[in-house]
């Protein structure tokens, strides 16, 4: 199978964005607890080959030993290993949602997975809730037979769930792979940095993914990235932005509503959204504002829209009005509180 083109949100080689949309990290940040133990990593020695103490302050913060504890170099280079692994160990099949992260079907494509449409015929899973693009919770939970060795849970945006529950228990996810990526909570998506919780009774997995890793594979900014994750100051943080996200998440929908934008109702603090006429990506670009296409996340037609403040928002009606055509007799200013 040939890789597929890697699309992803964020910088394009073109000058810095403004307003950036496309990307889904907590705009409230960066958390400032975080950033100062990035900042005052030390770049001088090697990290510990091992992260013997990382993986203890992970281990003690989701209550599992820490041999069930995998750090990577970041959740994309956690999904290439892990569809690397399955394949070595005899899978052959891998099922990924419709509507997904595009990192599932460029790894499969590396590892030489075929696709397939039947979840149960799969030696390897991908989901992720809250789901990405949509924000909502996955339903193909429901149907998920765990006894497989490569059932993988991606929680990247479960610390910023804004509303809902998760769709299953503690004891159930246990009998999952975690993909784990405090990076996009913190707002410091510049730090390459995740782990992943293996499944309980995984042990023969878990060295296999280990001894796949390249030496080092986390450098000293990660590993005090995430081992400020696991304190009460950032925890206390993130907690804390949580109100603020959901307050500019309203004030997108409404100012969305009256702009005549269509919007799928979600748990996190982006959207899909669908505008009322063509819109001109390059022409929001020029005014340094990036919103994100769907098309490569399987949902043609449809954008990702990042929750940011209000002066973004602002900046967006205003850009929007040179770039997007709207159909006739429609207004053509939103309410923007």
């Amino acid at each position: 199978m040939t890789p597929i083109r890697r699309v992803h949100g964020g910088p394009d080689g073109g000058p810095p964005l403004r307003w950036d949309f496309s990307v889904n990290a907590n705009a409230t940040g960066p958390c400032p607890a975080a950033l100062a133990a990035v900042r005052s990593a030390d770049r001088c020695r090697y990290p510990d080959p091992a992260y013997t103490a990382l993986r203890r302050a992970l281990g003690r913060f989701h209550g599992v030993p820490a041999e069930r504890v995998v750090v990577g170099g970041s959740a994309s280079e956690l999904i290439l290993r892990i569809s690397l692994c399955a394949r070595r160990r005899g899978v052959r099949q891998a099922w990924w949602p419709t509507a997904a992260y595009g990192d599932y079907a460029h790894a499969a494509g590396v590892a030489g997975l075929q696709r397939t449409d039947t979840l149960a015929a799969a030696g390897l899973a991908w989901l992720c809730e809250p789901a990405s693009p949509t924000g909502r919770n996955e339903s193909a939970l429901e149907r998920l037979d765990a006894a497989h060795a490569w059932r993988v849970l991606d929680a990247a945006y479960e610390p910023l769930r804004l509303s809902g529950a998760p769709s299953l228990a503690a004891a159930q996810r246990s009998r999952l792979w975690q993909l784990c990526t405090p990076n996009k909570a913190l707002g410091l998506t510049g730090v390459r940095a995740a782990y992943a919780l293996a499944p309980v009774g995984a042990a023969d997995e878990v060295q296999a993914l280990e001894a796949a890793a390249p030496s080092w594979v986390l450098g000293a900014e990660g590993v005090a990235l995430l081992t400020a994750w696991t304190t009460p100051v950032v925890q206390r943080w993130l907690a804390d932005s949580l109100p603020t996200l959901r307050e500019w998440k309203r004030l997108q929908q409404d100012w969305l509503q009256a702009r005549g934008w269509q919007h799928l109702p979600g748990d996190t603090p982006f959207l899909c959204v669908q505008p009322p006429g063509p819109l001109d990506l390059p022409a929001l670009r020029r005014h340094g504002i990036g919103l994100r296409d769907a098309a490569s996340l399987g949902m043609p037609g449809w954008y990702r829209m990042a929750v940011l403040a209000p002066p973004a928002l602002q900046a967006l009606d205003q850009a929007l009005d040179r770039a997007l055509a709207p159909p006739a007799g429609h207004a053509v200013r939103g309410a923007c509180a």
